[in-house]
């Protein structure tokens, strides 16, 4: 067909015998028959007298000369009309069609005109299907990941002048998707209760805060890396104190501790802040100390514990507010489970100095391969470590293991959040039972608040 609507020379070949596109009708099943009324019957009359009703018979047919004549017209009212439209206005109309937006003769004109024209037709077929999306029953919350999908495919097109650098990847990820938790909720859910859990020594303890609570927790944690970067310590700095748990009492102390959403504005321009000034710092900023008071770790591993603590919580808000929170990416998960386990045998130390673990059976060199336990990660993330027990300098090796323990990766990484007990973490267990209770312990030691 041409553009004014004129058929071209093969178009009536083309659409003869296509099918025609019903409009938008109600299903016959839809129609409830006993609710519609139905007409009143006539009233009965007295029986006809016998002989009154004429003997049928049948019409002799019309002799070859004479011509048939014409049926009656039948009534106006009850023939439908179809406006003869240019082609303009019926494919103007296309849109309204789909929509059931169209007065009976429209619809009527419309349809008349989709069995004799193609393109009008395919026309008519997508908007259709577009209009069914309209009405979709699907979830409108977006994927989790599509921000990251997003991120790695403009980066992939245009890689960044300053990249964030490689260990503080997770950290960005994991601020990033808590933040998108925290917009998506109401003001009234900031202040749903959230009980903060961990292990010490051997039990569990817990705390009772609100979500504004758990934000304000790990701004004032995230400070000890600003404090190293030298940014500003949300707590003031100077006299401000470095274990975790005491800087967490003071914020949630001090009178300028906001209770609602604004928690989450300095909270976000913190996270941003650090991951801008770890990017333009370049690579010796990795091996910079963080002190945590009692411990310290490099720069890029206290990044990755500050990543882990954010997911750890991100889950606890979202239990408090019914929302869904998946487990970071695998890559990510691998490093902080990584971590957990080069944190392992010095844990497993602590615990022996103070009289919780078993003696050391075979002190070895620092560096020699010492007793160890296979720690198997299956599923997201997973891997296989090797735990030295007897010493933190002692090398873990698979000729030395004395024992195996499998656990999945998520459930790992909830031990030693101090979220499940060890008795309840370990799904395979191999050799040497003093040695895996030791480490299955010493990693839900490796929780705080």
């Amino acid at each position: 067909m041409s553009g004014d609507g004129r058929e071209s020379e093969g178009g009536e070949e083309e659409v003869r015998g296509a099918r025609r596109i019903p409009g938008p009708r109600g299903a016959a099943d839809d129609l409830d028959l006993e609710s519609v009324p139905l007409p009143p019957l006539p009233p009965p009359g007295p029986a006809a007298p016998a002989g009154s009703v004429p003997e049928q018979s049948v019409p002799e047919p019309p002799a070859p000369e004479q011509s048939v004549p014409e049926p009656p017209e039948a009534p106006e009212a009850l023939m439908t009309s179809v406006p003869d439209l240019p082609h303009r206005v019926l494919k103007a109309l296309l849109g309204a069609w789909a929509l059931s937006a169209c007065s009976a003769e429209e619809t009527a004109a419309v349809e008349e005109h989709l069995t004799a024209c193609a393109p009008c037709a395919d026309e008519a077929l997508r908007l259709r299907d577009a209009v069914g999306l309209l009405h979709t029953d699907g979830s409108l919350d977006l994927d989790p990941t599509l921000r990251s999908r997003v991120i790695d495919g403009c980066l992939g097109r245009r890689p960044a002048r300053i990249p964030v650098p490689e260990w503080a990847a997770p950290y960005d990820a994991e601020t990033a998707r808590l933040d998108a938790l925290l917009r998506d909720i109401g003001d009234s859910e900031w202040h749903a209760p959230v009980r903060l859990r961990w292990f010490e020594e051997e039990r569990e303890v817990s705390r009772r805060t609100t979500v504004a609570g758990v934000i304000g927790h790990l701004t004032a944690v995230d400070g000890l890396l600003s404090a190293a970067l030298g940014l500003d310590d949300p707590l003031g700095g100077g006299e401000a104190p470095l274990d975790p748990t005491e800087r967490t009492e003071r914020y949630w102390s001090s009178k300028r501790r906001p209770p609602t959403r604004a928690v989450r504005e300095p909270w976000r321009a913190q996270s941003h802040e650090l991951i801008r000034t770890a990017s333009f710092a370049g690579r010796n900023v990795a091996e910079t100390s963080v002190s945590y008071g009692a411990f310290a770790l490099p720069l890029q591993d206290a990044a990755l514990d500050r990543a882990f603590e954010c997911w750890v919580h991100g889950g606890d808000i979202a239990d408090a507010v019914d929302y869904p929170y998946e487990a970071p990416s695998a890559a990510h998960l691998h490093r902080m489970i990584d971590l957990a386990a080069r944190l392992l045998p010095a844990a497993v130390a602590g615990r022996r100095r103070s009289g919780l673990a078993g003696p050391a059976k075979d002190l070895v060199t620092a560096g020699a391969p010492g007793r160890s336990v296979h720690l198997e990660i299956e599923g997201h993330g997973g891997g296989d470590w090797y735990i030295a027990l007897d010493s933190p300098a002692a090398l873990g090796s698979p000729e030395r293991a004395v024992a195996q323990v499998a656990l999945d990766g998520v459930e790992f990484c909830r031990l030693a959040a101090g979220h499940i007990s060890p008795v309840e973490a370990a799904a395979g267990q191999e050799g040497d039972r003093e040695a895996i209770r030791d480490v299955l312990f010493a990693a839900a030691s490796l929780s705080r608040l």
